[in-house]
């Protein structure tokens, strides 16, 4: 009895964790006058929760392409996007608003702050939209910065305003956290500090965080590494030893 309990809770340790986003044969062709654009061609992907993945490739790689359509920015051209047990491309345009306020967050390259606004009310214009949300000196707490509250943009660092747009991002508790190239404007060592920041918070908060980037430097941080090309998902590869962000060299 006592080993058949054993390996119960052997098997349920090794139980991989639940996938949050399952993606099957979705293509995205994009018209350009009389030119079709295959953005994506036929990917089938799945996310874990609480996993931190890197999406690497050159531009024109499907990268961004992918990235929206996880966050129900675009719809695929065919296929099927699942969140965990819903089926994002049966949708409309108010259920994938209702989506992306509930479950997502999004960093960008640029960091689209509201110029007027000091950095706590710039948080503070998500979490009034958001559910459950956190408190904007908290989410600004996280990422370093409880000292800048008061501070607008014009007063930051470009490292800083990264640093504001996660924690405006990861203000509303969201359960996915997307970001398109976020160290792409910055300097080596205020990308570092950044990756740190988004480290932070997939660890602290068990947020389910995708990255992409054409900076193959930033891939060993990542449990796993989706490398793509021309639309395609080439390979995939995990990471069995992850590389802290003060590590990274590229």
């Amino acid at each position: 009895m006592q080993s058949q309990e054993t390996e119960q809770q052997d098997s349920a340790i090794a139980s991989p964790a639940r996938p949050i986003y399952a993606l099957s044969q979705v293509s995205k062709t994009y018209r350009v006058g009389e030119v079709e654009v295959h953005a994506l061609r036929s990917v089938s992907l799945e996310l874990f929760e609480g996993e931190f993945v890197v999406l690497l490739g050159p531009s024109g790689s499907g990268k961004s392409t992918l990235l929206n359509i996880l966050g129900g920015l675009d719809v695929p051209s065919s296929g099927e996007v699942y969140f965990r047990d819903r089926l994002l491309t049966a949708s409309n345009d108010a259920a994938l608003t209702q989506f992306r306020r509930q479950h997502v967050g999004f960093v960008f390259q640029f960091y689209n702050l509201i110029p007027s606004l000091t950095a706590q009310e710039n948080v503070a214009l998500v979490t009034e939209l958001a559910a459950r949300p956190m408190d904007p000196r908290d989410a600004l707490g996280l990422v370093g910065l409880a000292h800048r509250l008061d501070h607008f943009p014009a007063q930051l660092s470009g490292g800083e305003q990264q640093r504001v747009a996660i924690a405006r991002a990861i203000a509303k508790c969201p359960e996915v956290l997307l970001c398109d190239e976020p160290t792409g404007a910055l300097d080596f060592e205020t990308g570092k500090l950044v990756l740190e920041v988004l480290e932070r918070v997939n660890r602290d908060l068990g947020t389910t965080t995708a990255v992409i980037t054409h900076n193959a430097g930033i891939a060993g941080m990542a449990d796993r590494v989706i490398i793509m090309r021309s639309g395609e998902i080439m390979r995939q590869q995990h990471n069995p030893t992850k590389l802290s962000p003060a590590q990274l060299e590229w």
